[in-house]
C-alpha cells in the first residue's frame, strides 16, 4: 500500500522530502537546535569533522563517477551500488556537517577581505546553492529507482532528472572541496 502512493506520488514526496531537508539545515544553520539537545563528542573529534567531510566527498565524486561509467555500460547493478553508496555518503556528510555546526558554529573565513569577497564567498554560494537545488532531484530519482522494477525505470525521467542530479551533485562536492581548502588548509 505505502509502495504503491509512493510510486503515484513521487515528484510530490520528492519535493517535500526536499523541502523539509532543507529546512533541517536552515534550522541547524539559524542556531535552532541547541547543541545541548546532541551527545558531546570529544573536541578531536569536532574538530576532524570538516577533513573528515573533504575526504567523503572526495569519495562521493568517485562514487558518482563510477556510478554513470557503469550505468553508460549497461551494468545496473553496479550503477544501483555507486549511486546509493553516494546517497549513504551524502548522509554521513550532512549529519557531520550538521553536528559541527550545532555544537561549534560556523568557521569564520581567516582569510584577506579581497579573497573572502571574489573567491570564498561565490565558491560558497555556488556550492550551497547547487547542493539545495540537487536535493529534491537526488529523492525524485532514488524514488524513482526504488519503486519501480528495472525495466520500467527506462520509461521514466529516471535518466534525465539522473544526470542532471549527478552533474549538480559532482560539482557541489568538488567546491565543497575548494571551501575546505580555503577554510583548513590555504588559509
Amino acid at each position: 500500500m505505502a509502495d504503491g502512493f509512493v510510486r503515484r506520488h513521487v515528484p510530490s514526496l520528492a519535493a517535500v522530502l526536499g523541502l523539509v531537508s532543507i529546512a533541517v539545515v536552515v534550522a541547524a544553520v539559524r542556531g535552532v537546535v541547541p547543541a545541548s539537545a546532541l551527545p558531546h563528542a570529544p573536541d578531536w573529534f569536532v574538530s576532524a569533522i570538516p577533513t573528515l567531510n573533504a575526504a567523503i566527498s572526495a569519495t562521493a565524486i568517485a562514487t558518482i563517477l563510477a556510478g554513470w561509467r557503469w550505468i553508460r555500460r549497461g551494468d545496473v547493478d553496479k550503477h544501483r551500488a555507486a549511486m546509493l553508496s553516494t546517497t549513504l555518503l551524502f548522509a554521513a556528510f550532512l549529519g557531520l556537517y550538521l553536528y559541527r555546526l550545532v555544537v561549534h558554529g560556523t568557521t569564520e573565513f581567516p582569510g584577506d577581505g579581497a579573497v573572502y569577497t571574489f573567491v570564498y564567498l561565490p565558491v560558497l554560494i555556488i556550492h550551497m546553492g547547487l547542493a539545495m537545488v540537487c536535493i529534491p532531484l537526488v529523492y525524485y530519482v532514488l524514488l524513482l529507482a526504488g519503486t519501480r522494477p528495472v525495466a520500467e525505470i527506462y520509461d521514466t525521467n529516471h535518466a534525465k532528472v539522473g544526470r542532471v542530479a549527478a552533474a549538480l551533485w559532482l560539482v557541489s562536492f568538488a567546491l565543497g572541496i575548494v571551501v575546505y581548502l580555503l577554510l583548513y588548509v590555504l588559509y
